[in-house]
């Protein structure tokens, strides 16, 4: 499971996690105006997640869980 953690303190409900998500494992939740991990498993730990998180709320593993898929396959 590469995604390991979204900090509900930290996030700020922007939702940039949710729409560059490749693997669609980032949900949100409209009620608490917050980003959760639905579906972890599917992970691939391609740190898009992470690395465009503008709070930092988000930490990826640097274990990879699935290798990614080519697009063009």
């Amino acid at each position: 499971m590469p995604i390991e953690n979204i900090n509900s303190d930290l996030c700020n409900g922007c939702k940039i996690c949710v729409d560059g998500c490749p693997m669609d494992v980032i949900r949100f939740d409209e009620e608490a105006n917050k980003a959760y991990v639905k579906y972890a498993e599917d992970c691939v730990a391609c740190y898009n997640c992470e690395l465009n998180c503008p709070t930092e709320a988000i930490y990826v593993s640097p274990q990879r869980g699935r290798p990614v898929t080519p697009a063009w396959i």
